[in-house]
């Protein structure tokens, strides 16, 4: 089987939950960036937009806020991560990307999926870490989230489709390998 730095990048990158303090530099943190811009999008409207957060006190509140809106969930596991004092939604990794779309188009999160691989693949390539972070996009329209992910830029017209979480793996945690499951590709010729 033929293969390549991309393919190798693509079998290598893993999801990091546990990292280490050190912050992402503004030039690697401007690499992943680039890379979601330079992902597909329908029509080619590039109607996405990306929010970067490293500032350890803003997402501090920002977790307490999702913890607000699980707390008021009917979800039972949902309200015990809400009043949990130490769940925190980002695995405490030093950089969080926020990654919105106008929902008026009914491929706004397939665009928003494409631009978080590219960032997942650029921070691979760069030795940074990642993870992919739903719990923004099931409470984006509380209100008192709602009203803190404007105030940090997010526009007020879009929906959170995921997030981001970049940093360097904490060294003491062991990444699991990768397993493929049997019967997941059929080819039709």
């Amino acid at each position: 089987m033929k293969t390549n730095e991309i393919l190798e990048n693509i079998k290598a990158r893993r999801s990091v939950r546990a990292y280490t303090n050190q912050q992402v530099s503004e030039d690697n943190l401007q690499a992943i960036l680039e890379a979601a811009t330079y992902a597909p999008s329908g029509m080619h409207l590039e109607t996405f937009h990306f929010t970067a957060i490293q500032n350890m006190d803003k997402l501090a509140e920002l977790n307490e806020r999702i913890k607000g809106a699980f707390a008021k969930s009917e979800d039972t596991r949902l309200q015990e991560r809400g009043h949990s004092k130490t769940y925190c939604c980002y695995y405490h990794a030093p950089t969080l990307i926020i990654v919105s779309n106008e929902p008026t188009q009914w491929w706004a999160g397939m665009d928003c999926a494409c631009a978080i691989e590219n960032m997942f693949l650029a921070a691979q390539s760069l030795g940074i870490g990642s993870c992919w972070i739903n719990q923004l996009g099931t409470t984006c329209d509380d209100s008192e989230v709602r009203e803190f992910i404007t105030s940090l830029g997010v526009p007020e017209n879009h929906k959170v489709y995921g997030c981001v979480a970049l940093g360097y793996a904490d060294p003491e945690i062991q990444i699991k390998e990768k397993k493929v499951k049997e019967g997941m590709v059929t080819i039709v010729r």
